[in-house]
């Protein structure tokens, strides 16, 4: 898991936001649509790993997930989550 001091200076690195950790029942339901092929990334790709976590933008309206403990900071990686938590 993303370390607590890592956490607190991560921000968006779009708009600065603050991030925080995503709840697992919004994972949980990433994985499932990752897993049926219907989940995409901002950047308009198909998202084909699960993750096992993710930051949530403050607005909440995108995730960034985090596969084996690393938080994948790209833009456009990240998942559209408006409206899902």
């Amino acid at each position: 898991m993303v370390d607590a001091r890592l956490l607190e200076i991560l921000c968006c690195p779009e708009t600065k936001q603050d991030l925080v950790l995503a709840a697992s029942g919004m994972i949980d339901e990433l994985n499932r649509r990752t897993e049926a092929g219907s989940l995409k990334n901002r950047g308009g790709e198909t998202v084909k790993e699960k993750m096992e976590a993710g930051l949530l933008r403050a607005d909440k309206k995108f995730l960034y997930p985090i596969r084996e403990d690393i938080p994948i900071m790209l833009i456009d990686e990240a998942i559209p989550v408006e409206g899902l938590g």
